[in-house]
């Protein structure tokens, strides 16, 4: 399994032929390996994955302790559950090209709150009727349980609270990349607000310690890239001469 963290942004669209594709773009990583979970130490095999950066003052003590050793200052911390985590160490750097073009994910976020909300949005009850005798019922939760037991069960949906929960979008695809700025193109809409922790997961091999390599020029180029500086130089030399 590989993953990553990353900070959404906000959705914008792509053209592949004549056909144009809502995407999500998420900034994500790079992510500095902090803590390796073992099965025999800890009671499960996870890697533990920090994210940005914020000023020292504003960390929570115990976490300054876990990094002090990465010299990182990191703004978010979050735990992947994988059974190789003994092939990985602290310090290791994911990124993404961990992810290629057509994997699928699982994007995982905190919802946008809604505040307090009525059954109608909150439960998607159908409504009372409009007519024959309803008076401002349209959008009332109707009777909330039987007189014997003379107490509202648990569980029972009503108006409340909507949002600011854990979900998890499945089945998403990896559109493109953009190494150079560190972006992942998702297809359709991730859940949570613009600026929002996200968390990625997918199948395959997780990748570490991925450098950008500069392309290597042929001798043959390379030289002829001098002659043509050389005589670049010669001409303006002669130009300043006359």
């Amino acid at each position: 399994m590989k993953f990553i963290l990353g900070k959404k942004m906000s959705m914008t669209q792509i053209w592949e032929q004549d056909k144009v594709m809502a995407v999500t773009p998420v900034l994500a990583g790079p992510c500095v390996i902090t803590q390796v979970k073992t099965k025999a130490k800890d009671g499960y095999n996870a890697l533990q994955l920090a994210y940005g950066t914020r000023k020292e003052k504003n960390i929570k003590k115990p976490q300054l302790g876990q990094v002090k050793n990465l010299n990182i200052k990191p703004a978010h911390l979050r735990e992947f559950r994988t059974e190789e985590a003994s092939n990985f160490k602290a310090g290791d750097i994911i990124n993404v090209e961990t992810f290629v073009a057509g994997d699928g994910i699982n994007v995982t976020g905190t919802s946008k709150g809604k505040g307090f909300q009525g059954v109608v949005k909150r439960h998607h009850f159908h409504g009372f009727r409009k007519t024959h005798g309803n008076k401002d019922q349209e959008r009332m939760g109707g009777s909330i349980g039987p007189k014997g037991p003379a107490h509202v069960f648990k569980g029972t949906r009503m108006g409340g609270r909507m949002g600011g929960e854990r979900v998890t979008t499945t089945n998403l695809e990896v559109i493109s990349l953009d190494v150079e700025k560190n972006i992942i193109f998702v297809k359709g809409a991730v859940p949570g607000a613009i600026n929002g922790l996200v968390m990625i997961e997918g199948k395959g091999d997780l990748k570490v310690n991925i450098t950008k390599v500069a392309p290597v020029v042929p001798e043959s180029q390379l030289e002829v890239k001098a002659e043509i500086k050389e005589v670049a130089e010669e001409a303006k030399a002669e130009g300043t001469n006359s």
